[in-house]
């Protein structure tokens, strides 16, 4: 158990976090920071959180320091953070994008009190509110240059996600990258991009609302998801993210021709093909 923890970034993922090393008895206080104070006064109203602080009063008396914050911001806080922190201090991340991170910390004297995370879980809402428990049971965490961090500190970090449910992966930050643009970010901009249709053609709010069946909204359901916080992510990972969006283009493009030349055949073959997804995903 730790004695004190600290959130920096009191939202959706830091906030479940918080929430499961409550519920698991892992944690006798946690500390919130954000640069909202309305964000910081909510999580508190909430029980996520048992104080509020800033950077400099909480990470000197932190077991652990957790950031989940949009990656833009992630790299100036984090150097903030490794720079007041020391063994047996452990610093993670939660971000979406590493190789941007992990290599502005490759050289920080500190750099093995960090383990670099991305717990494979979110929603599109966002804000303290949007912190639920269980959150991360059954999902995998990914954690990126194990071998860069003190193995102390990956064992801690790894019974700490085990014990609240997930499994681990482990993998390079470049790879990381590649793999994120294809399974996660691409899944948002297909989403953003069909409720910009969508919001283009259907002029009526009423037959949206009222016709939209489960296909479609769990299609769109990630188009609600924040511009603040997807727009780093695709800025960082922007040469990934370019070559899976000219493949998925590549894609529909394919589906395009099959209508316009009515071959249907070779469109069943296409949706056929897409079926393999069954025995990957069951």
């Amino acid at each position: 158990m730790f004695n004190t923890v600290t959130i920096v970034g009191v939202g959706l993922i830091s906030g479940s976090f918080a929430l499961a090393l409550k519920d698991h008895g892992l944690a006798k206080k946690v500390i919130g920071v954000s640069r909202s104070g309305n964000s910081a006064k909510r999580a508190l109203e909430l029980g996520i959180i048992d104080e509020i602080g800033t950077i400099e009063e909480a990470v000197p008396v932190s077991d652990l320091i957790y950031v989940a914050i949009p990656v833009d911001a992630t790299i100036p806080v984090m150097q903030q953070i490794m720079n007041l922190v020391k063994a047996p201090q452990i610093v993670v991340d939660a971000g979406s994008t590493k190789a941007a991170l992990c290599a502005s910390m490759a050289t920080h004297p500190q750099r093995s009190r960090f383990v670099a995370t991305h717990p494979m879980w979110g929603t599109e809402f966002s804000g303290p509110e949007a912190a639920v428990h269980k959150a991360f049971a059954g999902r995998a965490c990914v954690i990126c240059e194990k071998e860069k961090s003190d193995q102390e500190a990956v064992k801690v970090i790894e019974n700490v996600y085990e014990t609240i449910g997930m499994r681990m992966v482990y993998m390079g930050a470049e790879a990381h990258d590649v793999h994120a643009a294809y399974i996660s970010h691409i899944s948002h901009i297909t989403s953003f991009a069909l409720a910009n249709t969508v919001l283009e053609k259907e002029k009526e709010e009423d037959a949206i609302f009222q016709l939209a069946g489960g296909g479609f909204e769990s299609t769109v359901r990630l188009a609600k998801s924040s511009a603040s916080m997807w727009v780093p992510i695709f800025q960082q990972n922007k040469e990934h993210v370019l070559d899976v969006l000219n493949e998925h283009i590549s894609q529909l493009r394919k589906f395009k021709a099959c209508l316009e030349k009515d071959n249907y055949e070779y469109m069943e073959e296409l949706i056929e093909n897409a079926n393999k997804i069954r025995k990957i995903l069951h």
